[in-house]
C-alpha cells in the first residue's frame, strides 16, 4: 500500500513539474490490478431434485419498458394525438403488444379515422380485454392486451367510420409492429399463480 502511495506522489509530481516545463513526466511502473474473488452464487439445482419446479417469471420477465411506454401500458396515461409512430402506417404486417408480443392486430383491419391514433375496426380472437372506464368524467371502454393487461387505449362504437362500426383507438408507444414476411416474436406468458 505504501509503494503504491509513493508511486502515485510520484507521478503528480512529474505531472506538475512537466505542466510548468513542457517536458514529459516520468511514468510510474501501474501495479497489476487483482480483483477481489467474487463467491459463487448458490442456487439449488434442478438436477439435484427434479420434483422442485421451475421459478416462477416476474413481471421483469416482460420486454422491458421505457418510461414513457411504462407511463401507458401500465398507468393506463395517453400519447399525444399525432406523434405516434404507427398512426399512419399502412404497411402490411401485425401489431403486437410492446410489453409482450402477443399478436394484437392485423393491417388488414387498420384504417385512418383522424383522430391521431391508429385505428383498427377488429381484434386478433382473444388478444383484447375490455374494461369499463368512467376516468375523466367519461363513459368509455377500456382495452388492454389480454396476455400482460397493459393499456392499449379505448374502443368506440357507432361512428360509421366502417362497415364493422367500431374503432380501437390504441395507442401506437403499446405496441410493435412485425412486418408481413418477418417472423413475429414469441408471446411472452407468465405463469398464472
Amino acid at each position: 500500500m505504501r509503494t503504491n502511495l509513493t508511486r502515485l506522489a510520484a507521478a503528480l509530481t512529474g505531472l506538475l513539474l512537466a505542466g510548468c516545463s513542457g517536458a514529459e513526466p516520468p511514468r510510474a511502473a501501474a501495479a497489476p490490478v487483482v480483483p477481489a474473488p467474487v463467491p459463487a452464487p448458490v442456487v439449488p439445482a434442478l438436477a439435484e431434485n427434479p420434483s422442485m419446479p421451475p421459478p416462477e417469471p416476474t413481471p421483469s420477465a416482460y420486454n422491458p419498458l421505457n418510461a414513457e411506454e411504462a407511463r401507458v401500458l401500465l398507468r393506463k396515461g395517453t400519447e399525444r394525438p399525432g406523434i405516434g409512430e404507427y398512426t399512419d402506417l399502412e404497411a402490411a404486417g401485425t401489431y403486437i403488444c410492446r410489453q409482450c408480443n402477443a399478436e394484437l392486430y392485423r393491417s388488414e383491419d387498420k384504417f385512418h379515422s383522424g383522430c391521431g391514433w391508429p385505428s383498427f375496426d377488429d381484434e386478433i380472437a382473444g388478444a383484447v380485454e375490455r374494461h369499463d372506464d368512467s376516468t375523466l368524467g367519461m363513459q368509455r371502454i377500456e382495452i388492454v392486451c389480454a396476455n400482460c393487461k397493459g393499456h392499449l387505449g379505448h374502443v368506440f362504437h357507432g361512428e360509421g367510420f366502417t362497415a364493422k362500426d367500431t374503432r380501437h383507438c390504441v395507442n401506437s408507444i403499446s405496441m410493435r409492429f412485425v412486418p408481413k414476411h418477418e417472423p413475429v416474436p414469441p408471446k411472452i406468458v407468465l405463469r398464472s399463480r
